[in-house]
């Protein structure tokens, strides 16, 4: 069994039908973890959702009530602030998205995520991790 780290557009696709969505749930076959950030970025991408109207306030409710029981393993964020702040300075990319990374460097394990400006990015010369197009995910 694998060890990835995810983030909420991997997760998303879980629970709403998205491009990708079968590769996302095929991933739910390895031991998946996340920053506790997940849970935060899984409610705002519902909002968002509704607010859109891709779905009804009921289909984010029930989407978000599956979430909460997905076997994602949750890490605190407080020890990847460091990391996490390095990397968004090495890469000039949102801290946000390098807590994922941080965790991923720490747990030395790959990241997967169906975001594609992330998915750009080039990690610094001698990180342990890399970054893995959902896509491209080993199924």
């Amino acid at each position: 069994m694998t060890h990835l780290i995810i983030d909420a557009s991997v997760a998303i696709k879980w629970v709403v039908p998205e491009p990708e969505t079968r590769q996302a749930l095929a991933l739910r076959r390895h031991r998946l973890f996340a920053p506790d950030l997940l849970v935060a970025e899984c409610a705002n991408v519902l909002w968002k959702k509704v607010r859109r109207s891709e779905l009804t306030p009921k289909e984010a409710e029930m989407a978000a009530r599956l979430l909460e029981h997905t076997d994602v393993e949750l890490a605190p964020m407080r020890q990847l602030l460091e990391a996490a702040t390095t990397l968004a300075l090495v890469l000039d990319h949102p801290a946000y998205d390098c807590i994922y990374l941080a965790l991923a460097e720490r747990l030395s394990c790959d990241f997967v995520t169906a975001d594609q400006r992330l998915q750009a990015k080039t990690l610094p010369t001698g990180y342990k991790s890399k970054v893995i197009a959902l896509a491209a995910a080993e199924q």
